[in-house]
């Protein structure tokens, strides 16, 4: 069933609204470039939307009550915001879950090396990423440095139009003929993905470190700028980003083109969702996880505990904690597992099957099921559940459209959908249609932007 463009159905106010969020959401991309600069701004934005820290009220001894709107932050890098219902938690939650890591080049702990007279920080890249789209454009680095006497230093180097900027070498083409040969995945080395920093020797360099006077500059610098010594790089996280704000894209302006929009278009869209809910009958909440791109581990992940240790802490705020009411209130939840899909490229035709693809422009993607091969690592929403997620974007006029995530056996992809479903609770993947995913700039519309945004709020509302 082909779905219509939802740019047709759009009236002055609709254009007006949808332009506001698109600005809106592209300052938040600027903004947070990382996890932590997400949960940063976003913690921001809550705050002055009336939200406050869950550990602040329990710290003052109020009991959480209907209509409180609170806040959990774990490592400055995982976030659950909820805005308590009329009914008992018992009954469950109405759940949006994104996450708000991007695939990126980290730096090593001991990254800093200079060789024949250019200075280098050595990277490990995070998640899927073709390597040799890394190559030859300027980058940034956005980070923390934490130093053993306690302090965190933040980092953003190549932003400001007055920063320099950071790069990684190619090879001439003059001289790659034998690199031309070579498939995709090894045209560019994972380590060969190291950062230019520096060319320039430091003057006053001693005899024993002339020879690698160019690091000793470096060194120089962060020393002066940051207050770090080298040694400081053990325990530091930085990441290497594409340089540049967030851009509407096309001769029309109907699209974004940016870095990091899977998945913190959805993370955006799902959060606005919440600020702009008004007394919810059902507790309303949204969940923002780390570390998704490399398999929702570690402390940060959707595997970890903290979102039931948090909901654990706000049944215990209102008074009413116990093993079995947890177990409860998450299997009785229903989540929109918000992350994006695949949007179907021309360009790449063959990899789509056309029934079944996501196209740019015709609203949000609803995902039945992800995985890879015969649905490997998927959690397949049951029909009821994808019935009655129908029934609420239909009531709500909201622009869907389902999707698989290409051709059979072509290839695949996993989201958070399948951990929360392990508490028994409904979830769905739906998200919007990203070009280009997983590149250092992606593309998506406007409209599904929109559409996503109305979509969210509809579930809060509804589900």
């Amino acid at each position: 069933m082909e779905r219509k463009n939802a740019w047709l159905s759009y009236g002055e106010s609709d254009e007006k609204e949808m332009e506001k969020l698109a600005k809106d959401y592209r300052a938040f991309l600027d903004a947070g470039k990382t996890e932590r600069e997400c949960v940063t701004e976003l913690v921001r934005e809550a705050e002055a939307n009336g939200y406050v820290s869950l550990e602040a009220k329990q710290a003052a001894g109020e009991k959480i009550q209907p209509g409180d709107k609170v806040y959990a932050v774990g490592m400055k890098k995982i976030m659950a915001l909820f805005h308590v219902g009329q009914e008992p938690l018992e009954k469950g939650m109405n759940i949006l879950g994104a996450h708000i890591d991007s695939p990126r080049l980290d730096v090593k702990q001991n990254p800093l090396y200079e060789d024949t007279d250019l200075a280098y920080l050595d990277t490990h890249y995070y998640g899927g990423v073709k390597k040799y789209q890394w190559v030859a454009l300027p980058l940034a680095i956005h980070g923390v440095i934490a130093k053993k006497d306690g302090s965190v230093v933040n980092v953003t180097i190549g932003e400001d139009e007055n920063d320099p900027v950071v790069y990684i070498t190619d090879l001439l083409i003059h001289l790659a003929g034998k690199q031309l040969q070579k498939k995709a995945a090894e045209v560019i080395e994972g380590e060969n993905l190291d950062i230019l920093i520096g060319s320039r020797p430091l003057s006053e360099s001693t005899d024993e470190k002339k020879k690698e006077a160019v690091k000793s500059n470096v060194l120089r610098i962060l020393k002066e700028k940051y207050d770090v010594e080298e040694e400081d790089f053990l325990s530091a996280e930085l990441e290497i980003v594409p340089v540049g704000k967030a851009r509407d894209c096309g001769l029309d302006r109907s699209m974004v083109a940016a870095y990091g929009q899977d998945d913190r278009v959805c993370a955006y869209t799902s959060f606005v969702a919440m600020m702009e809910m008004d007394a919810p009958k059902r507790t309303s909440c949204c969940l923002l996880t780390d570390k998704e791109e490399i398999g929702s581990v570690g402390a940060t992940g959707m595997q970890s505990r903290f979102f039931e240790n948090t909901v654990a802490e706000l049944l215990d705020g209102m008074g009413c904690y116990s093993d079995l009411a947890l177990r409860r209130t998450l299997r009785n939840s229903s989540m929109l597992s918000s992350d994006v899909s695949a949007g179907y490229d021309p360009a790449y035709g063959e990899c789509f099957e056309k029934k079944n693809a996501a196209y740019l422009g015709r609203g949000i993607v609803l995902n039945k099921f992800t995985g890879a091969r015969g649905k490997s690592g998927s959690n397949d929403a049951n029909a009821e559940y994808v019935a009655e997620v129908r029934r609420i974007f239909d009531d709500h006029q909201v622009a869907f459209q389902t999707a698989e995530l290409g051709k059979v056996d072509v290839g695949g992809g996993g989201t958070i959908a399948y951990i929360a479903a392990l508490y028994g609770m409904n979830v769905i993947d739906s998200g919007v249609a990203v070009l280009s995913m997983h590149a250092p700039w992606e593309v998506t519309s406007k409209a599904d932007i929109y559409e996503a945004k109305k979509a969210y709020k509809a579930f809060l509302l509804d589900a």
